[in-house]
């Protein structure tokens, strides 16, 4: 293993390290946030919605390794377009069942 290699293989390390340590401290301050409420509900809300958008783009930094460069974009784009793709179905979904469940009341 060349001295390149081994340098790139700590910072691989480390990314992953960072990574894992920020996913740890975003998902235990939203688990207090909600078993400990000291804030209203909307508010709580608000911001377990704002740490988990944080903790999206720590995932897509540190484990997916797309970042914002002309190289990682397509895949992002690749990201963002089955995201939508899933919350239509997802959507869908929800707007059928609302509609049986009104019909059957």
């Amino acid at each position: 293993m060349t001295d390149e290699q081994a340098r790139a293989r700590r910072t691989e390390l480390r990314t992953y390290a960072v990574g894992y340590a920020l996913a740890m401290v975003l998902t235990c301050a939203a688990f207090a946030l909600v078993v400990w409420p000291s804030f209203g509900s909307a508010t709580t809300f608000g911001v377990v919605l704002a740490l988990a958008l944080v903790q999206t783009i720590v995932h897509f930094r540190c484990f997916l390794h797309i970042t914002m460069q002309r190289a990682s974009r397509h895949d992002l784009q690749l990201i963002l377009f089955s995201t939508l793709i899933i919350v239509m179905m997802v959507g869908g979904t929800f707007v059928v069942l609302l509609n049986l469940r009104e019909r059957m009341m």
